[in-house]
């Protein structure tokens, strides 16, 4: 497909003036020029063209806001002072997989003051001697190379860093899950104190009952003992009556 083609099915129905982002790899271009792409795309941030085909960027429109642009893949071999014409505040700038092979060429980039990260991975120009340290001294304003700054430390991935919020959140809900662990433990802890509470008291309530059966069995006891002495002392008269009768009769 056409890049002029493929940018107009790309808009969906928006103005140039309503996009941010713009994506349109694999397309052709004609020429090797940028096509369809205007001035009136003044609110783009991220251009993305990777495997269209560009020999050049001569044609690129004015994008004072685009701080990502992605061209890997093609076939250019000069022409960059246009980026620092047309997209003063590059952040990001993908050439590799081009035809870049000399330091010289890369002299225009010094116009971008606020690039920061250059990727040149598969370019010819990597197979200079000391071509780490030429192009940090060339582009002191670059912080990562291929990905890696001049102390090879790697650069951090925005995706990487949602990664880590995530993982935060769930520390987070894990804190919270822990919280609401020590509340059950609580609560289970209160309703054990009141089962002891409780048994306690029927402890209490039991004892009293032994209490009073015990007071009841001394009772009876007491009782039995009291009938037993009747019993023996009605007895004992039933026999002083018998011997009294015995003496009458003689």
């Amino acid at each position: 497909m056409e890049m002029k083609k493929r940018i107009s099915l790309e808009l969906r129905n928006r103005t140039p003036a309503e996009v941010a982002e713009l994506v349109v790899d694999n397309c052709r271009s004609s020429d090797g020029e940028i096509e369809g792409l205007t001035d009136d795309f003044k609110e783009l941030e991220f251009l993305s063209m990777v495997n269209v085909g560009l020999t050049s960027l001569a044609k690129l429109p004015s994008l004072p806001k685009l701080r990502k642009l992605e061209l890997s893949d093609n076939n250019i071999s000069g022409t960059l002072e246009t980026l620092a014409e047309k997209c003063a505040n590059l952040t990001y700038l993908n050439l590799s997989g081009n035809k870049i092979k000399e330091l010289s060429t890369l002299e225009a980039l010094q116009n971008l003051k606020n690039l920061k990260s250059l990727d040149l991975f598969n370019c010819e120009i990597t197979t200079l001697e000391d071509y780490r340290e030429s192009i940090f001294e060339l582009l002191p304003q670059v912080t990562y190379l291929d990905g890696f700054d001049a102390e090879d430390n790697e650069a951090p991935d925005s995706e990487a860093d949602d990664d880590d919020d995530d993982e935060d959140g769930d520390e987070g809900a894990g804190q919270l899950g822990d919280y609401e662990e020590e509340e059950e433990e609580d609560e289970e802890g209160s309703e054990g104190g009141e089962v002891g509470l409780s048994y306690l008291m029927k402890e209490d309530i039991q004892d009293e009952e032994d209490d009073d059966d015990y007071v009841e069995e001394e009772e009876e006891e007491g009782g039995e003992e009291e009938a037993d002495v009747r019993g023996e002392k009605r007895k004992r008269e039933a026999e002083d009556e018998g011997e009294d009768d015995d003496e009458d009769d003689d």
